[in-house]
């Protein structure tokens, strides 16, 4: 019997990561994702795996977000020496991607060792390193789309196009299983129909049992032309204000698309001949990769392409890869189209620029993605009054725009649309994965409503036996990991006395708190806020 374990992506948007093995023995990890998001989410990237890296033989990966891709350099770290098969666009952006996800875990425990430094406690160490990363690019082994390849004996593999992102990857599976073939399908992220710069995804016609993302399986998003509007209309508003336009977009593909409709934008005259900066190492580096992979482009992109234009240049476009390039933007005068990473807000220069515009009652922050649950972004979308950029409260008084059309992400209309390709006579059973609770129930219920197939929602950490049933009993043994409660526990009532101290030092009437205690009473205040939303 194959068995799927729900590792990932289950009960969530984030930290894909399916275990798929046969009755045989064999194993396949199918994507290997960052967990991000809350505190709470983000502990999962330090849990026990649930199985022995070393005895897995292939990891297959659909595309090179974090979220998929994140933990890689964690695996190899902890004894995986198999392959890691993508399609070559997807191999060559992980080599960027996980060097800067590297970057972000080396300079987050060093910034939390001087924490600790100052209350005498230990060194807190990097999730994996910069060394690590580029140690795990060694087992990358890049696949052509539409080819079925052989991983071991009795398992082969088809990677098709996603139409997600720049070399996302929708997996089909034939697995030789007790004398019996088994067709699974792994959907990874799925595009929408009108994606910008790349192919739709690909229609399939069957399988036994389907594996669907479900990140917006419960909305639709607004009509492609309406958000190209609404873009405008964000643009404006800050101009005839004099104030900066804030764009937080991921570096893999939102900020590519920006790029395209800013181009578009400027060529029809459509907005001011205003400064636009491209504000990101990683998106400045992706958009290169972008550039040498213009057979992945989709027909109306390479068509202008074949007219001379570049899709992610404009004249008034000026990147600043540097520390200081992008300090100098904030002390611009005037209005200016800032892009900047991470898409979420939760780290990154886009903190710099949403502390500088984000209380600016004429700017406009335009949100272009999904946000998840305890980020930053999501507290913005939500109508948040004020929030905490580095351990300062900050206003929201800029205008914020949330464009849902510009998604890279297919919405519920276009996962149905895809699903019902699939021919009556496979009528597969699904598994509906990827979303925040909410979005996979309604996406379940609508496919089972609409096609009468069974569809069901896994939980974390959920095996899946794929018997023909396709309902699992059984969860996998909790993850190994320190007593999170009473590590929490613990952490409030340190707080809560070094308050008290403080308390107590004021009502002496000291003149003045020391700066080294006013730094500690900000370390406070962090550590509290991360409890609080952990």
């Amino acid at each position: 019997m194959i068995r799927v374990t729900c590792f990932g992506a289950a009960g969530s948007v984030t930290g894909s990561n399916y275990l798929l093995e046969t009755s045989d023995g064999k194993k396949i990890i199918i994507d290997c994702g960052l967990f991000q998001g809350s505190k709470e989410m983000e502990l999962r990237n330090w849990e026990d795996w649930g199985y022995d890296p070393k005895t897995i033989k292939n990891i297959i990966l659909t595309h090179a977000h974090i979220d998929h891709s994140g933990r890689i350099p964690k695996i190899v770290k902890d004894g995986f020496r198999g392959k890691i098969i993508s399609s070559p666009p997807t191999a060559e952006l992980c080599e960027v991607m996980l060097l800067d996800s590297a970057h972000v875990q080396e300079m987050e425990a060093e910034w939390k060792t001087r924490k600790n430094r100052r209350r005498a406690k230990k060194e807190t160490h990097p999730l994996y390193t910069t060394h690590d990363a580029i140690e795990s690019l060694k087992f990358l082994a890049p696949t052509e789309l539409d080819q079925i390849v052989e991983l071991e004996p009795g398992i082969k593999l088809r990677l098709r196009n996603a139409g997600h992102i720049l070399g996302s990857c929708i997996a089909e599976l034939w697995i030789q299983d007790q004398s019996k073939e088994t067709k699974v399908v792994f959907s990874g992220d799925l595009g929408k129909h009108d994606q910008l710069i790349v192919k739709h995804p690909f229609e399939i016609g069957n399988a036994d049992f389907l594996f669907i993302e479900s990140t917006y399986g419960d909305r639709r998003h607004r009509n492609f032309e309406d958000s190209k509007a609404e873009f405008l209309e964000a643009i404006s508003y800050a101009v005839s204000n004099r104030e900066k336009v804030i764009i937080p977009a991921f570096a893999l593909e939102r900020t590519q698309e920006v790029l395209y409709l800013l181009g578009e934008f400027s060529r029809t005259g459509k907005i001011p001949n205003i400064p636009i900066f491209l504000d990101s190492p990683l998106a400045i580096k992706a958009t290169e990769i972008f550039r040498k992979n213009k057979k992945y482009y989709d027909e109306a992109t390479q068509a202008m392409v074949h007219q001379g234009f570049d899709p992610f240049d404009m004249p008034n476009l000026t990147l600043t890869p540097t520390t200081k390039e992008s300090m100098e933007i904030n002390e611009l005068n005037g209005s200016a189209i800032i892009i900047s990473a991470n898409g979420m807000c939760s780290a990154g220069r886009i903190k710099h620029h949403l502390k500088h515009n984000l209380w600016r009652p004429g700017a406009s922050v335009i949100i272009a993605g999904f946000q998840a649950q305890g980020s930053t972004g999501r507290q913005i979308v939500d109508g948040a009054k004020t929030v905490s950029i580095f351990g300062e409260k900050v206003a929201v008084r800029a205008k914020v725009f949330t464009i849902g059309g510009l998604s890279a992400h297919a919405d519920q209309d276009d996962l149905l649309a895809w699903v019902g390709h699939f021919s009556k006579k496979s009528t597969p059973t699904i598994f509906v994965t990827h979303g925040e609770p909410a979005s996979s129930e309604a996406l379940a219920t609508k496919i089972h409503e609409t096609f009468g197939m069974r569809a069901y929602v896994p939980k974390w950490r959920e095996v899946l036996a794929l018997d023909g049933v396709g309902v699992a009993r059984e969860l996998a043994p909790e993850p190994v990991y320190a007593d999170l409660r009473g590590e929490t526990l613990a952490l409030v009532a340190e707080l809560e006395a070094e308050i008290v101290r403080f308390k107590q030092q004021l009502a002496t009437k000291a003149p003045k708190l020391s700066e080294e205690d006013l730094e500690k009473l900000r370390d406070i205040r962090e550590e509290l806020q991360a409890v609080i939303s952990g």
